[in-house]
C-alpha cells in the first residue's frame, strides 16, 4: 500500500485574530461605499442590510465582534440577497483593505503560492471546518486577492 506523504505547504489565518493583518477583526480602517469602516468585520456585517440606520449601527460598534453581534441581534432585516452576494462583500472588503494598507497586502504576498486556509472547527463555509472538508472561502479570497495584487505589480 502506497501512502501519500506529501507535506502541505498551507498558511493558517483565522478571521477572528485581530492581531493578523490578514484577519477581518485587525484595526485597519479603510475607506468604501461612501464611509469610513473601522474593520472589514465591521464592512462585512453591516453590507448584510439595506437600512442605512442598521449598517450605521453596526459600523459603529466599538469593535468587530459586536459588529458582528449587532447583525445577528437584526437578523430578521437581513437583506434577501445575501446569500448570493456574501462572498463579493468579503473580497470586495479584503481587497480594499490590502489597497489601503500597504503592510496587509505585503503580509498577503509573504504567503508566496501557499494554499491559505481559514483555521476554524466550525465554519464550514467560510473555514476549513474541524474535519478539513470545509469550503474555505475566506482563504479563496485572500489566495484570489494575492494573484490579483501580484499581477498589479
Amino acid at each position: 500500500m502506497i501512502f501519500n506523504t506529501t507535506v502541505r505547504n498551507d498558511a493558517f489565518v483565522s478571521r477572528q485574530d485581530a492581531t493578523n493583518p490578514l484577519s477581518t477583526y485587525s484595526k485597519h480602517k479603510f475607506e468604501l461605499d461612501d464611509a469610513e469602516w473601522p474593520s472589514a468585520e465591521h464592512y462585512y456585517q453591516a453590507m448584510k442590510f439595506e437600512d442605512d440606520a442598521i449598517r450605521e449601527q453596526i459600523r459603529q460598534a466599538p469593535n468587530p465582534k459586536e459588529a458582528a453581534k449587532l447583525a445577528k441581534k437584526h437578523k430578521r432585516q437581513m437583506r434577501k440577497d445575501w446569500k448570493a452576494i456574501k462572498t463579493t462583500v468579503m473580497k470586495r472588503g479584503m481587497y480594499i483593505k490590502c489597497r489601503t494598507h500597504e503592510e496587509v497586502a505585503d503580509a498577503l504576498m509573504q504567503t508566496g503560492d501557499k494554499r491559505i486556509v481559514e483555521n476554524t472547527q466550525f465554519d464550514y463555509y467560510w473555514g476549513c471546518g474541524r474535519d478539513g472538508r470545509g469550503e474555505n472561502m475566506y482563504g479563496k479570497i485572500l489566495m484570489d486577492i494575492r494573484e490579483k495584487l501580484s499581477e498589479q505589480e
